[in-house]
């Protein structure tokens, strides 16, 4: 294949794509292999208790795509930025996305604190998942403030090209997690047995440790011109010596009209993702604990494909913005290859390792059916579903051409997925894995688009020219 040839011998473009991808993949990596381990170690409390963290952190997924959707927004504006060599305004972009961040965590700390239950019983009509959930949820949220400060200094740290640091702080923040979840959970080393409860408290112990590693370390890491946190945040201040406000009339006018499509996109695509819990939660326990796992399991096995698209979202912010656009137009083409191609071999070995990975889980044999089917479900799709993510989540974002992505993602959503997880799960109640199948046409339905508003070249600007 020509394009494969061409990918394979442009060696700097191999290098800048790997050099990003690497630190990326192993922070997800990570992430998601805590999530594994929280499964199996809940697991050991019945399918009950998975079920209602599941459908509990289905309320942190909410949560989740609005602090992605500000990640994303500024990160666009961040590597255009950096490729330009703007670095007041890289300043300005944290700023605002940690004070819409934690503003936003607040909107929900408050009813999964102070109305648990109500959450609770918007995802599933069982009493005792509702309790479980509960338990869970009153102390997971003070975990959300800590999330989207984090979210935002990851964020513009991977927008320029700092991205092991991130690497390394989430190891930090694993362990504590891993061995307060041995230790409150079960009960070990003394402390008490607190089952789901304890599960929440390990993660918010973790949150705490991983932001205050966080600012330690941005703080103290020394750079070629000083120390990194002097970089972001104090050394490029001339807006106090030309008295141009800080946060001025037509940079945040920027920010809005890049970002806020990108939020909205994430919220009302997480909302209706949200849905699906909504059926899952009502098809019974057996039903919703599968697709905990299954949806476990997709972490993991999506780590490489979603650092591929951070990658290429940063690469590709920072080409336009140094308006290098056929440069990033060639890129463009070379990432779209390499995602076909590693999709299908990711596929190939989903498919060859469902069984032993579904062994691992201590579940039903009714629940271990039906998520080996699910995962060859999820093995399937995967191609159609990583493409669509290199188009919405990098080429069409790194351009600015936000509103697309919007379309796309909404529509698919609210047109295709909610209509067959309904009629699927609802009406002619399928077993799970057939309505996961019915969900998944979406994926086919976007790439259709995103491919067709990828060839219109919409994408390719510099938007902070």
């Amino acid at each position: 294949m020509k394009r494969l040839k061409i990918i394979l011998k442009d060696k700097e473009f191999l290098k800048k794509t790997f050099a990003l991808t690497i630190p990326i993949v192993l922070q997800n990596l990570l992430n998601n292999l805590v999530n594994l381990v929280d499964t199996l170690m809940i697991g050991k409390l019945g399918e009950t208790s998975i079920a209602a963290v599941g459908l509990a952190n289905k309320y942190f997924f909410i949560f989740a795509l609005l602090t992605f959707g500000i990640s994303s927004g500024s990160g666009i504006l961040a590597s255009q930025y950096w490729g330009k060599g703007e670095l007041l305004n890289i300043k300005r972009v944290l700023r605002i996305a940690i004070l819409i961040g934690v503003g936003g965590s607040l909107l929900f700390v408050i009813p999964g604190f102070f109305f648990p239950e109500f959450v609770m019983r918007i995802f599933t009509p069982l009493a005792g998942t509702i309790q479980e959930g509960r338990k869970y949820l009153v102390i997971i949220v003070f975990s959300y403030p800590l999330v989207a400060i984090s979210v935002a200094f990851v964020s513009v740290l991977r927008s320029m090209n700092y991205v092991k640091l991130p690497v390394i702080i989430t190891g930090i923040s694993i362990m504590v997690n891993v061995f307060f979840n041995y230790c409150l959970i079960f009960g070990n080393f003394g402390f008490p047995r607190m089952g789901v409860a304890g599960a929440a408290l390990a993660t918010v112990i973790a949150r705490i440790v991983e932001c205050a590693a966080l600012l330690i370390l941005v703080y103290s890491h020394k750079t070629g011109d000083g120390k990194l946190g002097d970089f972001i945040h104090q050394k490029y201040n001339k807006h106090k010596e030309t008295g141009e406000p800080f946060l001025n009339k037509l940079f945040l006018t920027k920010y809005i009209r890049t970002a806020s499509p990108v939020i909205a996109n994430e919220f009302m695509w997480g909302f209706g993702v949200t849905m699906y819990s909504l059926v899952y939660g009502r098809m019974g326990d057996a039903a919703t604990a599968a697709i905990t796992i299954t949806n476990t399991v997709e972490q993991v096995a999506l780590v490489l494909f979603f650092g591929i698209c951070n990658a290429s979202a940063v690469l590709l912010g920072n080409e336009l913005g140094s308006n290098e656009l056929d440069k990033a137009e060639e890129h463009a083409k070379n990432y779209i290859v390499m995602m076909f191609l590693l999709s299908i071999v990711g596929a190939i070995i989903v498919l060859m390792a469902r069984i032993p990975v579904a062994s691992i889980f201590d579940v039903s044999d009714e629940v271990f059916e039906y998520v080996i089917l699910c995962i060859t479900v999820f093995a399937l799709y995967m191609p159609v579903r990583m493409l669509n993510s290199l188009f919405i989540v990098a080429i069409l974002r790194s351009g600015g051409d936000t509103k697309a992505s919007l379309f796309l993602d909404v529509t698919s959503v609210y047109l295709v997925g909610i209509p067959m997880a309904v009629l699927g799960g609802l009406v002619f109640k399928l077993p799970i894995y057939i309505v996961y199948a019915m969900i998944m046409i979406e994926e086919v339905y976007k790439l259709i688009f995103s491919y067709i508003r990828y060839r219109q070249k919409k994408w390719l600007k510099n938007i902070v020219a």
